[in-house]
């Protein structure tokens, strides 16, 4: 070993480690990864992954997925017994919600995509635990989800930004229109706004598409286009086509962003510079130029590698100064200052070419030497918060250089810091060990050539190494003519829950990493690392004890129901006794309010919609009890972490899937016959129908219409992300544009009319919803200083009709709840099976009739634990070409597995 190398000491051999520093605020380096063991034990790191049948869909489909719900290097979960997924729309408006009980570590369901609900365009699907909620979004189950829809859209419109040369390059937004099969949509008059994340019009206007179907919209006085919406109108002789584009992708063109290996540059300090250049999107984009010093000499080349990224080496110079001079793909060039450079430091370098050893090496300038001479420093490296490799070395030349055996760390991302003998980070690197261990599968058919709907025999075999594998998977086949895949571009087990989850912000094509075909992914993977951002475990506040703050335990005791009984004046009442009642379940249960009137239902199970009734009669001056219950515990919509995934042109990538989309629902829905007669004007129910909301503007500031919340189980929940400009808190409802003052006014909500407050939405179930109506005034109402709020929220429930006999039932659920209340409860979704038809070999029927797209889905799939094997049956469809099955899974021990099969249908 030459004299300028060290040998880093594990952390496993030094635990007798004793020294005691000099400075009374140093921190041993035994402390750090004792207070680390604790936090990672104490605040564990829960994932879901969903595997999904494919991965694209059209309205009137059916999304079926599975969650594999993780916990410490990927075991099956111990902590959370429920699964939370849900489905948001580009408005980022939830639109679905599931909870599903995780059993294993597992859970699976679907969701209907009913083509009145699913208007085509890109969705945001995520999934997530209750425990989870308390850390950051970026780390849920996130995906975009693509769905085009032949049904309902009987017109095909597409969004197109350009350059109008005429205007200073000022932006223009082109909305091309045409009919499904491909005939422009012309001389049609079109209504457009511009509208901002408040809901605020920032511009507007009206003209006629011309003779290609197509309508220009100049984008020059609309500013902040990234959190902009286009809403278009176009009139089409039956309904208008209301379409909502969002306009991120029409501001600044193209940006590159600069990362110095280990944090920053140190001057005299040989250092890795990687590089990303993305486009409006957040796509990756080839860039090329040269780096230069003020001299004007070049230092180095920017030459494009993959996805926008690179990287080039730079040893800064004392009195120099150095800038980037980019040339992006539309020929414009640009010159960019790279990051600023310490006069003093040191830095820390990691070389990951070698399969067996990463490479570390640590150079400290000579001011940084001569201040620090003979000081400790640590280096630490962990995975999932869990700390695989410690070590200490005093200080003692400018340049140390040490290997680390690869085999101390498990597959996935591994973060090591350097860091000063107080606690303070240094440097930090994170790089990507792939062993290539995960479990071996395969699947296989009697042969590699079948008929169309000839039976199946797929063979599942799974092993670690050579021996057999107990494992819980999920098995989909695609017909891939009909859905193309894009490789590089899939969501994996492997690629979800060793990478993506791992790192925060958008990876363009994760799947390509894990492929073996592509003989570069290794050294593409690593310029990754140097890109992308990863502050998962703060050692700082680890060290200080600063704690996450935890306001959601984990969910270990199935469904729960909880809430308050108070008196007429608002006074919680103790020990007054309740009684729950589920009729779909026969479920029956008693308990008594504690001191603080609060009360608690646990371990309950129900299906999702279920009818819940509260019932307080059985007191003593029952008749001034009001029950209020605590609403769910749901998350707001997020922004779609993955929008660089989005399709624009939704009607021209899937055209195929798209047109056996519509001839599976005209094959299934025949058309009856339709009588035409004159109906009379009815006014829609809105605020000015009720006395107490007299006074208020005769124009909303925004009106939601009841369908919207069709498939709401209840208003608590759906409110918010449907309503723009509005936030909640603390079970109150607020203006955004209070969202920073600290003595803010909460909305004011009416139902029918009468005062409620947020909680009280729980009890409402969207599908009863006519209209919502919002006010950021109260007009001359005096509403405002009456209630203390600042806002007014008007829903309306529908009635039933005029002339219509009414139940006791219905007069009951009309009048004011109180000491008994009954609400639409958000259980377990109830997980639909698979259809797989059978067929008669001899009795073929007629060609062409099965179209189904995904021919199989199954995610119970278990292997034996003696052979790893398993076999499935199923049958082929009408389709002719290539099928593609995939199975995906874990075992017990936390292996990770995937595998691919094709075959042909002739």
């Amino acid at each position: 070993m030459s004299a300028k190398r060290f040998t880093l000491l594990l952390f496993i051999f030094i635990s007798s480690f004793t020294k005691v520093f000099a400075q009374r605020d140093t921190i041993g380096i035994k402390t750090i990864v004792t207070k680390t063991a604790q936090y990672i034990n104490a605040y564990p790191i829960e994932k879901v992954y969903l595997h999904l049948d494919k991965p694209y869909y059209t309205a009137g489909d059916t999304i079926w997925f599975k969650a594999y719900v993780t916990i410490d290097r990927h075991q099956p979960t111990v902590l959370s017994n429920i699964v939370y997924v849900d489905i948001a729309n580009e408005q980022d408006s939830l639109v679905k919600i599931l909870k599903l009980p995780v059993v294993n570590g597992v859970a699976n369901g679907n969701i209907l995509l009913p083509p009145d609900v699913y208007k085509q365009g890109n969705y945001h699907l995520r999934a997530y635990t209750q425990w989870m909620r308390n850390f950051d979004t970026d780390y849920y189950f996130n995906k975009n989800i693509t769905i085009g829809n032949a049904i309902q859209e009987n017109i095909n419109s597409a969004i197109d930004f350009k350059k109008n040369t005429s205007t200073a390059n000022k932006p223009v937004a082109v909305i091309a229109y045409k009919e499904t099969g491909g005939a422009p949509v012309s001389n049609r008059k079109i209504s457009w706004s511009i509208v901002n994340t408040n809901g605020d019009e920032l511009a507007k206007g009206k003209g006629t598409t011309d003779a290609a179907g197509n309508y220009t919209v100049s984008l020059a006085d609309a500013t902040n286009l990234q959190n902009a919406t286009l809403v278009a109108n176009l009139e089409t002789g039956k309904k208008e086509k209301l379409d909502r584009f969002s306009l991120k992708g029409a501001g600044a063109g193209y940006d590159i962003q600069f990362f110095p290996e280990g944090g920053e540059l140190t001057m005299g300090v040989r250092s890795r510079i990687a590089y990303k250049a993305i486009n409006s999107n957040g796509l990756g984009i080839d860039v090329k130029g040269t780096v230069t010093d003020n001299t004007g000499a070049i230092i180095a080349n920017i030459q494009p590698q993959h996805l926008g990224m690179g990287a080039f080496v730079l040893l800064p110079e004392d009195g120099k100064s150095y800038k980037a001079n980019v040339t992006f793909p539309d020929g414009s060039s640009q010159v960019f200052d790279l990051p600023r450079i310490r006069p003093s430091g040191i830095s820390m370098s990691v070389y990951d070419a070698d399969a067996a050893n990463l490479g570390i090496k640590l150079s400290a300038n000579e001011p940084y030497f001569n201040a620090n001479k003979d000081k400790v420093y640590y280096i630490i490296a962990q995975n999932g918060g869990a700390i695989y490799f410690a070590a200490q070395t005093a200080l003692n030349t400018q340049s140390y250089s040490a290997n680390i055996p690869k085999d101390k760390f498990p597959t996935g991302v591994l973060q090591l810091s350097l860091m000063s003998e107080r606690g303070v980070i240094l440097a930090e690197r994170i790089v990507f060990i792939q062993h290539n261990d995960e479990l071996n599968l395969s699947l296989n058919t009697d042969k590699k050539v079948f008929t169309t709907r000839q039976k199946v025999r797929l063979g599942v075999l799974a092993k670690k190494g050579a021996a057999p594998v107990s494992g819980n998977f999920s098995v989909s086949v695609v017909d891939e003519s009909k859905v193309p895949f894009d490789e590089d571009n899939e969501n994996t087990i492997l690629s979800n829950l060793l990478l993506t989850s791992e790192i925060k912000g958008y990876i363009e094509k994760p799947n390509y990493y894990f492929l073996s075909k592509n003989a570069n992914a290794a050294a593409d993977l690593d310029i990754l690392m140097l890109t992308q951002g990863y502050r998962r475990i703060s050692y700082r506040n680890i060290i200080l004890n600063k704690l996450p703050q935890i306001t959601l335990q984990p969910e270990q005791n199935g469904l729960q129901l909880s809430g308050m009984i108070r008196n007429t004046s608002a006074v919680p009442v103790p020990k007054a006794n309740l009684r729950i009642q589920i009729p779909i379940k026969k479920y029956f249960a008693e308990t008594l309010t504690d001191m603080d009137g609060n009360f608690r239902f646990t371990k309950l199970d129900f299906p999702d919609s279920a009818d819940i009734t509260l019932n307080a009669r059985g007191n003593i001056n029952s008749r001034n009890l009001v029950i209020t219950v605590n609403g769910e515990p749901y998350q707001p919509a997020t922004k779609n972490v993955n929008a660089g995934d989005e399709i624009p042109d939704i009607d021209n990538a899937f055209k195929d899937l798209l047109a056996n989309s519509k001839k599976q629902y005209d094959n299934t829905h025949t058309l009856k016959e339709v009588v035409i007669k004159a109906k009379a004007i009815v006014k829609k129910p809105s605020h000015t129908d009720y006395s107490a909301l007299t006074g208020l503007p005769m124009m909303a500031d925004q009106v939601v219409s009841g369908e919207r919340f069709k498939d709401c189980p209840n208003l608590y929940i759906c409110v918010q992300t449907a309503l723009l400009g509005v936030f909640v808190e603390n079970n109150n409802m607020y203006l955004s544009k209070n969202m920073s003052n600290s003595n803010k006014l909460p909305v004011q909500i009416f139902v029918n009319g009468q005062p409620v407050d947020y909680s009280f939405l729980n009890t409402i179930a969207g599908k009863d919803v006519e209209t919502i109506e919002v006010f950021k005034t109260d007009g001359v109402s005096s509403l405002n200083r009456v209630y203390q709020s600042d806002g007014i929220v008007s829903i309306i429930t529908k009635k039933l009709p005029v002339g219509q006999k009414v139940t006791y039932q219905q007069l009951q659920d009309m009048l004011p709840k109180g000491n008994i209340i009954t609400f639409k409860g958000l259980g377990y979704a109830v997980a639909r099976e698979f259809y797989s038809p059978k067929y008669d070999v001899l009795k073929q029927g007629a060609f062409g009739g099965d179209l189904r797209s995904t021919i199989y889905w199954n995610p119970k799939v278990k292997t034996d634990k003696t052979t790893g094997a398993t076999s499935l049956e199923f049958f082929n469809a009408d389709g002719r070409g290539t099928y593609r099955a995939t199975i995906e899974g874990f075992d017990a021990d936390g292996n990770l597995g995937r595998y691919i099969y094709r075959y042909t249908v002739k």
